[in-house]
């Protein structure tokens, strides 16, 4: 008798959880992706990035079709960079392009992936993984994509990294030059001529170039970079102060600058008060 109870207890919870299991299944089963993903928008729209990620991912789980599931992953990926999540943003960029890999979107991941690295760069006396890291996926995306209406967006950010990587180098040079490590600072500078010729810092680096070859005897060093700095940027100052390292009776003359006339500022000023 004793036993029997006992198997009527077991039969009874098993067939007790089978049941909750099926009704759980069957609340699961009922989720709606397109819901989700409407709540996700709503939330998205208002700025709200952090619970727009959370139902776009739920909606990707959801979806049986393929696009859709794309489009919610992409979606959530760019809510995840909109609360600066950048590490879990390329994350979830990263499973995109692997699980997606035919998707419309994918133009637009690699896009997002660049930026991202791109808003990560800080300066350049600090860390410069991110700024080679961002210059490497541009890179990339133009060489993918060079029509694409995004090229014009990456070509000019692509320029401003240029300009921090010769500024980085040209401050490591700096470096060198204020401890007279000279072999250092020239192969700093050369790298800043040969890679970075668009840059601002160009002609800085072939004034310093001529300073420095000058100083430690090699003059006819000296006077290559010269010419090169005087044949193409004559009227700078850069070449105003290599001409006089060269030639040390040379007077630089500095120029006035004229007050600027700033009263139709403060007019418009005193109408904004």
């Amino acid at each position: 008798m004793y036993h029997k109870l006992i198997f009527v207890i077991l039969i009874f919870f098993i067939t007790t959880n089978c049941a909750k299991k099926e009704s759980l299944n069957e609340d699961i089963k009922k989720i709606d992706p397109y819901q989700l993903y409407e709540e996700g928008y709503v939330f998205f729209e208002n700025g709200d990035y952090f619970y727009a990620n959370k139902k776009f991912s739920e909606a990707e789980l959801n979806f049986e079709i393929i696009e859709f599931a794309a489009k919610s992953a992409i979606m959530s990926s760019y809510s995840l960079y909109g609360i600066n999540f950048y590490s879990e943003a390329l994350g979830n960029l990263d499973r995109f392009l692997k699980k997606y890999p035919a998707d419309k979107n994918i133009l637009y991941a690699h896009y997002l992936i660049a930026i991202i690295h791109y808003e990560q760069i800080t300066d350049e006396k600090k860390d410069l993984k991110p700024l080679i890291l961002a210059d490497k996926k541009i890179d990339f995306f133009l060489e993918k994509y060079p029509e694409s209406e995004y090229a014009i967006d990456l070509k000019f950010k692509k320029d401003l990294i240029q300009n921090q990587l010769a500024a980085k180098e040209l401050y490591v040079a700096k470096y060198y030059i204020s401890i007279q490590k000279w072999i250092p600072a020239i192969n700093r500078l050369k790298k800043i001529v040969k890679e970075y010729q668009k840059t601002v810092f160009i002609e800085e680096a072939l004034h310093r170039l001529v300073e420095i070859n000058y100083h430690i005897g090699l003059e006819q060093e000296a006077k290559k970079y010269a010419k090169i700095l005087g044949y193409n940027y004559n009227s700078s100052e850069w070449f105003e102060q290599s001409y006089k390292v060269l030639n040390k009776d040379y007077k630089i003359v500095k120029k006035v600058e004229s007050k600027k006339d700033d009263s139709f500022f403060k007019k418009i000023l005193r109408k904004i008060k």
